[in-house]
């Protein structure tokens, strides 16, 4: 299997991040399947949450690193998240986020995790207790570095009132269709739906304070509706999509995959396939670049507009 170059030079981060969600169906040994041809690929970064599969996903990985010799602990990335409690609501207290860590570790059967995101804004979360939480976490040698998912600018500048530590990742849905973070500042001063700033100008936030982007749901439509690859609601875009599969020689997920790795904000894309062909798909798509015609042509065919 050929490998590509899977990271955003300028930034020397991975472009391409293994998604784990969707473990818990899976057998240990057709998990140790995937693993083994992500790291084939070139890619060494996995993306778990304690809530994905109510912990099987991590647990399965867990005794996947735990049984396969040729899996080096130091050079994979393991990444997880908390603060989702299963049926119940948010939860960013400290004795949560203490506890929610601890069992990650314990299904990972790894002594620490690379990257621990806090994964969606608890409405009564006490920016002092994250503070005590993450200190205990960073002493104790448990998590080397700490981010969040679906945090608005002013959350993140709340939080860092309090929390010594750098946040360096936000992890945001966006994908072609799913790009209010664009559009609310291309569209600004006009009155079209894409106007509107759902999320606080976060792109920009996120740049200005060199926080990485990792585009979760890459290939979804808006609220939920499915894949737009495809799909006769977004025709226009697919067909502008297939043009471009066939000029570069690749398919349509890649092309999709292509569109975010070209924003210069050098976004990470997290997959959320357990396919390693469609991750192949994903990872060619580091091996070129849309110009900045092609790139807006997909961004206008998918419903945006330019004032």
């Amino acid at each position: 299997m050929k490998q590509v170059t899977i990271r955003n030079v300028e930034k020397n981060t991975p472009a391409v991040i293994a998604g784990c969600m969707r473990f818990a169906e899976k057998s240990v040994a057709e998990v140790a399947e995937f693993v083994d041809g992500a790291m084939e690929l070139g890619i060494d970064y996995f993306d778990h949450a304690d809530i994905y599969g109510n912990g099987k996903c991590e647990e399965l990985f867990g005794k996947v690193l735990k049984e396969n010799s040729n899996i080096d602990r130091e050079k994979i990335v393991i990444q997880s998240k908390c603060g989702v409690r299963l049926g119940i609501d948010y939860d960013l207290s400290k004795e949560h986020i203490l506890g929610s860590v601890d069992g990650i570790l314990d299904r990972l059967q790894t002594d620490y995790l690379d990257i621990l995101l806090l994964h969606r804004p608890d409405a009564l979360f006490e920016p002092e207790e994250i503070a005590e939480a993450l200190d205990r976490l960073e002493a104790g040698g448990k998590v080397k570095t700490f981010g969040v998912s679906n945090f608005k600018p002013l959350q993140i500048e709340l939080l860092k009132k309090y929390v010594k530590q750098d946040l360096v990742i936000n992890q945001l849905q966006f994908s072609l269709p799913v790009s209010n973070m664009i559009a609310g500042s291309m569209e600004m001063n006009m009155e079209s739906p894409g106007s509107v700033d759902h999320d606080g100008g976060v792109l920009d936030y996120c740049r200005l304070n060199e926080m990485t982007i990792q585009a979760w749901s890459p290939f979804q439509m808006p609220a939920w509706q499915g894949v737009f690859l495809g799909n006769d609601r977004y025709a226009e875009l697919n067909k502008e999509i297939d043009i471009l599969a066939e000029k570069y020689g690749v398919t349509p997920t890649t092309i999709a995959s292509a569109w975010i790795l070209r924003h210069p904000a050098k976004m990470q894309i997290v997959s959320g396939t357990t396919s390693i062909s469609r991750m192949k798909e994903i990872a060619d798509a580091c091996s070129f670049e849309l110009t900045r015609e092609e790139w807006y042509k997909l961004y206008l065919s998918a419903g945006h507009l330019l004032p």
